[in-house]
């Protein structure tokens, strides 16, 4: 028995998020397919980031236990394969037997990306979120520095999450501006369920005039979810890297 770990890259765009549900197919149960019929026996993925309905990654890490003798590295050549064209895997290798990412010290970011034009661009219409309203970009930099360090994040958390505690760790909170795109970049030692996208929302309430920057730290002080804006699209969400530290 041997573990393997993948880096999975994928457009969240037709799927119901990364976790196994009854409504809809998701990235782990394309995964236990084709890897099942890949090495012969049945195969179940534990993935490290369960991202939501539409969100897209780079990177999520996933590990699975096989008897197959394949080696770990070459995995990912007969599973690309078998893959739909919207999930690759970019890299798999045998880790050791008790390893696993979700209970690893890591740092994770996540990109938000908002088309902020007259117009829609079909181009960015998946993996972007449109709005027309003009934001300032330099009111949501500063409110975004308000996010870096240790917090209670009860307000950026989707309502009836279950979790042991509710504080985080950010690293990096920036917002950066490219033509017509407006890229929220944060990173961080973990993410609560809707957290980057509800950050996302706050800020660009802020950048519409509707909250100012300095309402953000009485926003974390409040632990409310009614206190900080609403949760962004999905489609405009990426994890892009996930690193161990």
């Amino acid at each position: 028995m041997k573990r393997v770990m993948l880096t999975v890259a994928y457009d969240g765009t037709n799927y119901c998020g990364w976790q196994i549900q009854s409504n809809g197919n998701t990235i782990e149960a394309e995964l236990n397919k084709h890897l099942s019929e890949l090495l012969g026996e049945e195969i179940k993925v534990s993935g490290a980031s369960r991202t939501d309905a539409g969100v897209h990654a780079l990177c999520n890490l996933a590990v699975f236990d096989t008897n197959a003798r394949m080696p770990g590295e070459k995995i990912s050549y007969g599973l690309n394969q078998r893959l739909p064209e919207d999930i690759r895997i970019q890299e798999s290798k045998e880790v050791d037997g008790d390893f696993h990412p979700r209970f690893t010290a890591t740092k994770k970011t996540y990109e938000y990306r908002i088309y902020n034009s007259r117009f829609p661009n079909p181009v960015e219409r998946l993996y972007s979120h449109f709005t027309y309203v003009p934001l300032n970009v330099d009111n949501m930099q500063r409110a975004a520095a308000f996010f870096v360090g240790e917090h209670d994040f009860k307000s950026f958390c989707a309502v009836g999450t279950q979790v042991e505690s509710t504080i985080r760790t950010i690293y990096e909170c920036t917002v950066e501006k490219n033509g017509p795109v407006i890229c929220i970049r944060v990173s961080g030692n973990g993410f609560l369920y809707n957290m980057v996208r509800i950050i996302a929302g706050t800020l660009m309430e802020v950048g519409k005039g509707n909250l100012n920057p300095a309402d953000v730290p009485t926003i974390l002080e409040e632990r409310n979810r009614q206190s900080a804006g609403p949760t962004a699209p999905a489609k405009g969400l990426m994890l892009t890297a996930y690193e161990f530290v």
